[in-house]
Parts: structure tokens; C-alpha cells; sequence
């Protein structure tokens, strides 16, 4: 028997739980997720989960949404990437400038061939120049060499050059990935680079919250593919830690559920993420991750996600009709619960009713300072002064704050603005609060929802309920939607396209969200739906039954996510070119740490087995595995020639070893 605690940082909860091997779930818990400082929520929620008499946790996981955030929104440590045998002209097609200022990109001569060979001999003198002049203004080195993977020596050189000359963390694009992309290639290297020193700060505060509640349990992390990696290794590899969120999510469901084949559906508090489970494996993205507009030649999960939530935004679209998100607000009944005097606002603005302002719309909205603002904010604050000294840490009704301008259109443009850096939050009604009037879920104000349930019944013109079972409503067709569109996906990547307004009337009849005209449509899916998160009870049993499909909704689907962080295994995977070299007498090994050459075939793929099982066996162990197994594969590549059967030319091998172990327990 051995107690567990997984920790999953959501977009908006941070969830908690006690895991036993033997009895499962011991305890839970959930705290809002602190964007500003995860540590926080995360502190929180550990505590709230702990017994009075806590037993002794044998190991702490951490799904953590850093890496994701941090790409997204811009954020990292300072960074100089060394680029070895780069031509500058293709670095826009990775966009390395968005990362890096041109002041420390650094290009330097050397690279190899296609082949391995020595592209241009490396520029020593040159390269420990660039290191030392860089060395007191950044945070970390990246080095990417052209054809870095088919030979990595010149990457390695300039690596023992950093650590040399600097005690600055130094990533290198080899290490990372085997694919030949070099721009993308330096593109996920920068990146990593610079997160390292943002994840060992996340990692450190952890251990401190942990300390304090008498944990000194080993702390591992959840990569983007689902498996488990140590603290230690993470740091210096968190790139590896995009959509380590998701890729919790389809791990815990599977854990709960034991279901091998489905659609696993987690609706949040501010996105809805869909993967799926095949064979009981999550499925990959064959292109690696994208996080927003970013592509970094990182392996994971393939996940579907749409800004639809429990806290999404109630809206109207262009055309006047109702809509869910994409944007995440507190919900009123949460919101009252914490500022009760809002109560008063909210009365004050049902009493005057909707059709004597001409700001209608921003009734029963408040605003308030978000996040601390740090020192890159404060243009932006400068920008924005005016407003600012309006707002403060207790509400504001938006619809005041308006009212009182001089220019109000241009307020609400200058809000938007100090809203995407979340410097202020706003607060309105959404689904949350449209289940609190309905009876289906208490956990805030209920006279909160129903008075922004009443202004929004004013607005449209109906009664206060029936604008609550529509926007349930509209949760459900949107979250029914995005299911089909992860079917289509999975179907040979098909997308329905916005202009195809046929697919996206029969898919509205087949979920009822058009119940007009002369005919239906039934839609049929032969995979069950695995609902996790909160709100999962709520909304997805009608998606399932407009659909015809099963669903599974799992004990303790609340805190799938936390689970899926200590349920998880430890996985590495190495991977070994062979290429045959000029004339085809001789074959070349790509290895790791350089290149090795035969003149046959078989010793070539013996020698390439043997790496790449003992290589994945010490990343297993170093990961923090236990009990190691270690499957190898051998994909080979040839073509035809001539008009004979049997003719064909070999082109290369891969050789791809995988070592899979259960987490190495404290004993």
C-alpha cells in the first residue's frame, strides 16, 4: 500500500488529491487556481486535502498548466540562442525572433551535412566570444546545430563551452527532438531555455508549500504525452511540459472509467478539452503540440480544446443570438458570496429595469483589479491610468464606470485591453450561475444568479428560467459540436469548414439546436464519452443522447485531472537513424553522441538496438523508474526499382526503443 498526491493546476481550480493504491481516492479538494502565483492555489488545495492525521505520502505529481501559459502569453527568462551553420534567412519560417531579440541570436560557423559530415569546421574562438559576452545578461543558452541530429558534436562542443564558461542552464535542439525541421528545431530549444528557470521556480516554491504541510515525498511532473518525469529531469526539459493539463485529464479518465476506447470530454471552468483514449493509450498528435500559434517539435496528446466553460461568458453574436464564451468570468453567485454588497447593485439595477439606459448590456457587470502588475505592465497601466484609479480590489458595477464616461465606446476598448493581460477581471453571469437558479448545483449566491438571470430575461424579453434552460441549452449544443468536431478530426483530419453552412445545419438538427424545417437528422457515434470535471454531470448526458452513444461519468470525475497526475507511468523513447553513405558500401549510425559507421547492414542495426535500449533504460531510470521494460522496433525504408518484383533500393532505418516503468516510490 503506498498514499499519493496528485496536484493539477487548471484554468481556473487547482485540484488536490489522496490517492491509496489499495483503497483509491482518500480525500480531495479544490482551490482557485492563482495565475499570478500557482504556488498559491496549489498551497490551498494540498492543505484542504490533507486529513487531520495525514498519512505518509510516498510521492507528489504535479500537472502543471506553466509551460502552456507561459508560451501563450509571451513570458520567459532571458535568452541567448546560439545558432551553429544557420543561413538567417529561414529563421522567419519559426518565427525565432517572436523568442529572442536579435541581439542575442548568435549565428556561428560549423553544422553538418545530411550526412553527418562536417558541414563547415565549428568556430570555436568565435562561439566561447558570444558565451562570454552574453553570459551576465541572460538566463539560459539554447544551441541548435544545423543537422544537429544526424551529428551533434558541434552542439555538445558548445554545450561544454557554456558550462565552462557560465553556470547558466544550456539546452540543446538534439536533445530535445530527432526531426529534421531545423527552424522548428531552434524554435522548441529557445523555448525550453526559456522556461527553464521559470519551471525550477515553480518547482522550488512547490517543494516549499509541500515542506510546510510535512511532505518531503519525490516530486514528479506530467509531460504533454501523459507519462511521468522527475522534477529534476523536467527542469531541463520543460518544453516537454506543454499540455501536461490535458494529457492528465485522459489519464485520470481512464484510471476512473477502465474504459479503452471513448471520447474523454473535461469541461472546466474555462475550456472544454477533448482527447481520446484508443487501446487504452492516449492518442498523439502526429505534429507534436501547438499551443496558440506556436508549433515546438514536442510530443503530445492530441486534445481539442474550445473556450467553453462553466464561467464562460453569456453573450450575444452578431446576429443576436445567444452564445457561450470563449471568455472566462466570475460567476455572480461567486462573486456575492465574497462581496455581498454587490446584492444591492444588482437589485438597484433590476428595479430600473433594461429599457431606460442605453448601456443596457453592461448590467450586471462588475469589474475589479486582477493580477499584481509586474514592471512590463506598467506602459500599458500609464495607458490606461484613468480607468485604473477607478477600479480597485472590490467591484466596480461596469455599467456605472460607463455611464460616468465621457466616451464610453472607448472605455470598453481600453477595459478589453487590461482584460487580455488579466490585470482586471470581470464578473457576469454564465452557465454556473444559470445551474444555481435552475436548482442544479449550489455552491454561491443563488439571489445573485437569479437577479442576473432577471436583467438578462429583461434584455431578450422573457422570464428569468427560461433564459436559464436556454443558456444550459446552448452549453450543450456547443459542447456538442466540439464533440463531433473531434470526430472529424480523428476521421483522416477532416474540419468542417465555417462556409459550409449544409454540414453545420445537419450537425445543428442532429443536436437539436434547429428543430425547424422539413426534415431531421440523426447522428450516431460508436465510441462512449467519458465526461470528467465539475460541471461534466450537468451537460453531458443530453450531449450523449442527442448523439446515441454511451456515457461514462466516473466516481470522482471532479479531480480526474489530479488523479491522471499520479496514475500515469514513466516513458522514454530514443530514436536511431541509419542511413546508408555514398555508393551504399558502408552504413552510417546517428547516434546520440555522434556517428558510428559499418559495412553491414546487421551490425549497423545491432549497434543502433543495443544504444537505443540501453540509452531509453538510463532515461527511464533517471526519470525516477522502477521495475524498467524496454520494447525496441526497427522501421525500414526502401523503394522499388526496375520493373522485377522484389527490386528495391533501402533508403534508412529507424531504430525506436521505449522503456516503460511504474514511479519509483519513497521508501
Amino acid at each position: 500500500m503506498a498514499v499519493l498526491l496528485g496536484i493539477d493546476t487548471g484554468g481556473t481550480y487547482t485540484d488536490a488529491v489522496l490517492l491509496d493504491t489499495e483503497r483509491g481516492v482518500v480525500a480531495a479538494a479544490k482551490a482557485l487556481t492563482t495565475k499570478h502565483d500557482l504556488v498559491e492555489g496549489i498551497y490551498n488545495a494540498v492543505k484542504a486535502a490533507l486529513p487531520s492525521s495525514a498519512p505518509r505520502i510516498q510521492l507528489v505529481s504535479l500537472s502543471s498548466t506553466l509551460a502552456t501559459n507561459a508560451i501563450v502569453e509571451g513570458k520567459g527568462s532571458r535568452v541567448c540562442v546560439l545558432l551553429i551553420g544557420y543561413d538567417p534567412a529561414i529563421l522567419d519560417l519559426a518565427e525565432l525572433r517572436r523568442v529572442v531579440n536579435d541581439d542575442t541570436l548568435v549565428f556561428i560557423e560549423g553544422g553538418h551535412t545530411v550526412t553527418g559530415e562536417e558541414r563547415a569546421p565549428l568556430d570555436v574562438a568565435g562561439a566561447q566570444q558570444a558565451i562570454e559576452r552574453h553570459a551576465q545578461s541572460v538566463d539560459a543558452f539554447a544551441i541548435s546545430g544545423y543537422f544537429s541530429v544526424l551529428n551533434p558534436t558541434h552542439e555538445l562542443q558548445v554545450k561544454q563551452l557554456v558550462r565552462r564558461l557560465s553556470r547558466l542552464p544550456v539546452t540543446c535542439g538534439h536533445e530535445l527532438t530527432t526531426n529534421l525541421d531545423a527552424p522548428r528545431r531552434a524554435l522548441t530549444a529557445a523555448l525550453n531555455a526559456r522556461l527553464i528557470p521559470l519551471l525550477q521556480q515553480l518547482i522550488l516554491s512547490v517543494r516549499r508549500a509541500l515542506a510546510s504541510q510535512g511532505i518531503h515525498a519525490p516530486l514528479m511532473v506530467v509531460k504533454g504525452d501523459g507519462s511521468l518525469i522527475k522534477a529534476e529531469m523536467a527542469l531541463e526539459r520543460p518544453v516537454e511540459t506543454i499540455l501536461s493539463g490535458p494529457a492528465a485529464s485522459v489519464i485520470g479518465a481512464r484510471y476512473l472509467s477502465n474504459v479503452e476506447n471513448a471520447f474523454v470530454i473535461d469541461i472546466g471552468g474555462t475550456t472544454t478539452d477533448i482527447g481520446v483514449l484508443r487501446n487504452g493509450r492516449p492518442v498523439m498528435n502526429p505534429e507534436g503540440a501547438w499551443v496558440d500559434s506556436w508549433h515546438p517539435m514536442v510530443e503530445a496528446i492530441s486534445v481539442h480544446t474550445t473556450g467553453l466553460g462553466g464561467d464562460s461568458e453569456i453573450r450575444l453574436d452578431e446576429h443576436n443570438r445567444l452564445c457561450v464564451g470563449p471568455r472566462r468570468l466570475i460567476p455572480l453567485c461567486f462573486l456575492a458570496h465574497q462581496y455581498p454588497a454587490i446584492l444591492d447593485v444588482l437589485r438597484d439595477q433590476v428595479e430600473r429595469g433594461m429599457d431606460r439606459h442605453r448601456l443596457n448590456w453592461a448590467a450586471g457587470y462588475f469589474l475589479l483589479r486582477g493580477r499584481p502588475p509586474r514592471s512590463e505592465h506598467n506602459d500599458i497601466i500609464s495607458a490606461h491610468e484613468e480607468i485604473w484609479k477607478l477600479l480597485n480590489r472590490t467591484p466596480v458595477s461596469m455599467l456605472k464606470l460607463l455611464s460616468d464616461a465621457k466616451y464610453p465606446l472607448d472605455y470598453r476598448r481600453r477595459l478589453d485591453e487590461l482584460m487580455k493581460y488579466e490585470l482586471v477581471v470581470a464578473s457576469g453571469f454564465t452557465p454556473t450561475d444559470a445551474v444555481h437558479v435552475l436548482g442544479q448545483y449550489r455552491c454561491g449566491s443563488v439571489e445573485a444568479a437569479q437577479l442576473g438571470a432577471t436583467l438578462w430575461g429583461q434584455r431578450l424579453g422573457i422570464g428569468s428560467r427560461e433564459f436559464c434552460e436556454q443558456v444550459v441549452r446552448q452549453v450543450i449544443v456547443q459542447a456538442g459540436r466540439a464533440v463531433i468536431a473531434t470526430t472529424l478530426a480523428e476521421e483522416d483530419n477532416l474540419v468542417l469548414s465555417t462556409e459550409d453552412r449544409v454540414g453545420h445545419l445537419f450537425i445543428d438538427r442532429a443536436l437539436g439546436a434547429d428543430n425547424g424545417g422539413s426534415f431531421s437528422v440523426t447522428l450516431s457515434m460508436n465510441r462512449p464519452l467519458v465526461g470528467i470535471g465539475a460541471p461534466a454531470a450537468t451537460y453531458l448526458p443530453s450531449v450523449a443522447e442527442q448523439l446515441h452513444t454511451r456515457l461514462c461519468i466516473p466516481e470522482h470525475a471532479e479531480v480526474a485531472s489530479a488523479i491522471g497526475a499520479v496514475a500515469g507511468r514513466v516513458v522514454q523513447t530514443v530514436r536511431i537513424l541509419i542511413r546508408p553513405l555514398e555508393g551504399g558500401n558502408a552504413y552510417r549510425v546517428h547516434l546520440p553522441s555522434g556517428v558510428r559507421d559499418f559495412k553491414r547492414l546487421g551490425d549497423a542495426v545491432a549497434c543502433a538496438k543495443y544504444s537505443a535500449r540501453r540509452l531509453a533504460r538510463q532515461r527511464a531510470h533517471r526519470a525516477g523508474a522502477d521495475s524498467v521494460k524496454t520494447h525496441t522496433e526497427v522501421h525500414e525504408q526502401s523503394a522499388a526499382i526496375g520493373d522485377q518484383p522484389g527490386e528495391k533500393i533501402y533508403i534508412e532505418s529507424e531504430v525506436i526503443a521505449t522503456a516503460v516503468g511504474s514511479v519509483r516510490l519513497r521508501e
